[in-house]
């Protein structure tokens, strides 16, 4: 089936058609092709609401990934809180005569754990993923050389003992 077109002249400020050019020439489509959707689109009248699916649609993608990173950081805060409670808690006052000792193990304890979060985030391994897919952590992976693994910072607080 021919449609029948009817050539018409339409008169455009130099900046837009320098846009029309360039569209039509990176996707190796007509002009016309091009100006015929643009104008069957801005006169559809169902156009609005398409505009107002995407965004809607948009809007609850984004708003999932807001309430995923609540959650995550829900999760952080809950976790940290339980290892500075469990820390202070099981932790005895230094006595000042072996300040300087405990205060050189701290930085390699520290430097040790700052080694041990760095493979792990190389690894692409996240606290939050682990705890969602498995709270019990009974499914830590084998080789892993994360915080609570043989190489990970269990080593580094065998290692770095109190004097």
């Amino acid at each position: 089936m021919i449609r029948k077109q009817v050539q018409t002249k339409v008169f455009l400020p130099p900046d837009l058609v320098r846009l029309l050019d360039e569209r039509a020439r990176r996707t190796r489509t007509p002009k016309s092709e091009l100006a015929r959707a643009a104008i069957a689109s801005f006169l559809s009248p169902d156009g609005p609401d398409q505009l107002e699916s995407a965004l809607t649609k948009r809007l609850d993608r984004l708003n999932r990934q807001v309430e995923r990173l609540e959650r995550d950081i829900q999760i952080s805060n809950e976790a940290h809180a339980l290892f500075i409670r469990a820390w202070l808690t099981a932790t005895p006052p230094v006595p000042e005569s072996a300040r300087a000792a405990y205060d050189a193990k701290g930085r390699e304890r520290y430097e040790g754990f700052i080694e041990a979060l760095g493979r792990r985030l190389a690894a692409g391994r996240s606290l939050a993923k682990e705890v969602l897919e498995d709270p019990s952590g009974s499914s830590a992976p084998q080789g892993d050389q994360g915080l609570g693994s043989p190489g990970g910072m269990d080593a580094v607080w065998r290692r770095a003992e109190p004097p």
